[in-house]
């Protein structure tokens, strides 16, 4: 699998503003359809072309995502634009619920009492939908001279993370590396420093596979003490690559970008898995989903006991109101939506480091866009 970038540039800001949309038409219907280069089966050989403009802002996980989604797009229309920002999920989901972007990008689902509430009122009051659209491994990434093949249980990850062990040669390591020769290098713990879902994915990963030694909690904001708060994803990464010693949470795309070695992680099935997007998918496939109705929240199990499951991973969902969208953006929203769910639009992520979804999952985001009002 080749997972070059092909020239897609990840910024502390990402920006993606690329033309999109109306194939093939002279005239002013916004809702034309082309079916020049669509491919992979169900819901994959027709694209939704509209004219307009869309807005929205939201996870950095998703940012190369979303680049990768348009280039695509435009390639197959023309006459639209739509604009993201990887400005990071909070700042997505208060964009969304403030009216100044049209679908916001989230790693974590939007939470029942006031977020959901909030952003239910910027839908005049029908329900805002949570969409899994990219499924985000997360890579625990670390710079370490002379070590290869890295392997960590949850318990030691959530040690390393909560800073109580701090040299690479501790005892914990050593177990579950006992063929590796590990230096007695300071670890340096990265995390992220703004509101962000991949952290709350994160440490809903070590409270449920670790609850004996992780006692920070789930939270989009990092708890624990210590360590070093970087930036978004790229900037967590970029602390990575340049700091001898150091180990951090990363979303596979950022990790394959920097050339970053990752390390296996062991699973429920009592395995030291390898991250690859199969293995990934494995996690997701497992999934169960606890919205309802075209809402399709998800709950992910990492402790997984599916075989050769690699357990650390976020699904990055569109939020979007399901009635209620402006008029003149409906066609463009369900276009360019329809095309990122569809299984083409899926296909696009293999080689950036992401795990496309499985067939059960897209085929239901899928619906849930045609039903878009």
């Amino acid at each position: 699998m080749n997972f070059k970038r092909h020239g897609l540039i990840a910024g502390i800001a990402l920006t993606a503003t690329l033309a999109l949309a109306a194939c093939g038409s002279d005239n002013n219907d916004p809702a034309t359809s082309a079916t020049n280069g669509a491919s992979g089966g169900t819901g994959g050989s027709t694209v939704e072309c509209a004219s307009g403009t869309l807005t929205s802002q939201g996870s950095s996980a998703q940012g190369n995502a979303m680049a990768e989604w348009a280039k695509a797009y435009q390639q197959k229309c023309s006459g639209a634009q739509v604009n993201y920002q990887a400005t990071a999920s909070g700042a997505g989901i208060t964009a969304f619920q403030g009216g100044t972007a049209d679908f916001a990008g989230s790693d974590s689902s939007l939470k029942s009492g006031d977020e959901q509430t909030k952003a239910n009122a910027r839908c005049g009051g029908a329900p805002a939908l949570n969409l899994p659209m990219v499924t985000g491994p997360i890579a625990i990434a670390y710079n370490l001279d002379g070590v290869k093949d890295l392997q960590l249980k949850p318990e030691t990850i959530a040690k390393i993370f909560a800073g109580t062990v701090t040299k690479w040669d501790d005892a914990a390591i050593k177990a579950d590396n006992p063929s590796a020769t590990l230096p007695s290098t300071a670890i340096l713990a990265v995390h992220r420093g703004d509101s962000s879902g991949t952290t709350e994915n994160f440490t809903n990963y070590l409270t449920q596979t670790a609850p004996s030694v992780w006692t920070f909690g789930k939270d989009k904001v990092w708890k624990a003490p210590g360590g070093s708060g970087e930036q978004k994803s790229d900037g967590v990464a970029a602390a990575l690559k340049k700091t001898a010693g150091a180990i951090g949470y990363v979303e596979w795309s950022f990790a394959k970008t920097n050339a970053l070695a990752t390390a296996k992680v062991y699973n429920g099935a009592g395995e030291y898995t390898a991250l690859t997007g199969e293995a990934a998918g494995k996690t997701i496939a497992g999934a169960k989903v606890t919205g309802t109705g075209d809402d399709l929240a998800m709950t992910i199990d990492y402790s997984t006991k599916e075989a050769g499951a690699y357990p650390i991973v976020l699904v990055t969902y569109e939020i979007v109101c399901s009635k209620g969208n402006q008029a003149d953006k409906l066609a463009l929203l369900k276009g360019f939506l329809g095309f990122t769910s569809s299984a083409d639009g899926q296909t696009q992520l293999d080689k950036l480091g992401y795990a496309p979804l499985p067939e059960s999952v897209r085929a239901k985001v899928a619906a849930s866009v045609k039903n878009l009002a």
